[in-house]
């Protein structure tokens, strides 16, 4: 499985954006999707995750009702539409792929990492 994230960009405080996650691979619509971010000079840190089949999604307190993933496996596609963005969400983002069923936030059970994509929100 190969992942690609995509979809970042500069944004003002308040703005929205919709990240990409695309995955290659006959498995990718098996396995657990996650979406990490790296601020500068941080830990990478959990952000939201979703089952295989889409029917369940975990999230981060800092992002819940701001965030939002989700993910249509009839094109390999994993998304994370994010609104009402803050200084404090910039950073790199990066797409995860897990054969776990609910890996939720541990980077440990991420067996598949894509490059990330930066988003800059400015105050």
């Amino acid at each position: 499985v190969q992942l690609q994230a995509s979809g970042g960009g500069l944004v003002q405080a308040g703005g929205s954006l919709r990240l990409s996650c695309t995955g290659s691979g006959r498995t990718f619509s098996s396995h657990a999707v996650g979406w990490f971010r790296q601020g500068p000079g941080e830990e990478r840190e959990f952000v939201a995750s979703i089952t295989w089949s889409g029917s369940s999604s975990q999230y981060a307190d800092s992002v819940k009702g701001r965030f939002t993933i989700s993910r249509d496996n009839t094109k390999n596609m994993v998304y994370l539409q994010m609104n009402s963005l803050k200084p404090k969400d910039t950073a790199v983002y990066f797409c995860a792929a897990s054969r776990a069923y609910t890996p939720g936030d541990s980077v440990l059970l991420y067996d598949y990492w894509g490059q990330g994509t930066l988003v800059t929100v400015s105050s």
